[in-house]
């Protein structure tokens, strides 16, 4: 393939490809805003809602930069894998009124990688004097916000699309420094009509990646 070189990225030589490949969609989704809304300082309280494709990475990137790191996730099934698995300091079951309610107050910076329609009250509630929370999952439906979440600590509600190409390859050698690759499955691509009914009842931990090379191999 022959393109401009000014789109080119390069990979750290130090990262598998498969699990590589997230890191050019879910990795500089949840990178970029945590860099451009300074949501990056080591010792702060970042909190990660949702635990998906974007929500694992974002929870690497938190504690890459060395902040304490708590999910929140309406599945507490979930718990194991996000503190033993990815090395978050704290689990919230975001449907716990209880729970929500000892978080008050408790974080610095939220990234919401939720895409399902969701109150966000609550998760503002949490957010100390000067809190960020930045959307990059899209729910379909209009999201609403009572003004008092915002003017009672002067906190702030932003959102991010993906990054550029100087920034991609900014977290790309981030990612090299620091070993962050995605969690993923594997699989051929004749396997792909199963895949897309799996993620349709979101049953993937916690991308696909197709193995292109060999299901080539095999057509053969």
């Amino acid at each position: 393939m022959v393109c401009r070189q000014e789109f080119v990225l390069k990979m750290p030589t130090n990262l598998p490809l498969d699990a590589a490949a997230p890191l050019l969609c879910a990795g500089i989704t949840v990178y970029s805003p945590m860099k451009h809304f300074q949501m990056d300082v080591a010792g702060k309280h970042f909190g990660v809602v949702g635990l998906g494709g974007l929500g694992h990475m974002a929870v690497k990137f938190g504690k890459a930069f060395g902040m304490t790191v708590t999910v929140f996730s309406t599945s507490p099934s979930k718990e194991k894998e996000a503190c033993e698995l990815l090395g978050a300091d704290r689990f919230i079951v975001s449907k716990d009124p209880e729970q929500m309610k000892a978080a008050a107050g408790s974080i610095d910076y939220i990234i919401d990688t939720v895409s399902a329609a969701h109150p966000l009250d609550p998760y503002l509630s949490t957010l100390k004097l000067d809190g960020k929370l930045v959307m990059v999952g899209i729910p379909e439906k209009p999201l609403s916000i009572h003004a008092f979440s915002l003017t009672s600590a002067r906190r702030y509600v932003g959102g991010s699309g993906i990054g550029g190409i100087k920034e991609t390859q900014e977290m790309l050698d981030f990612c090299g420094e620091h070993n962050i690759t995605g969690l993923i499955e594997r699989i051929p691509i004749s396997y792909i009509n199963t895949a897309m009914e799996r993620l349709d009842k979101a049953d993937v931990k916690y991308r696909f990646v197709i193995d292109i090379a060999n299901s080539l191999k095999s057509e053969d």
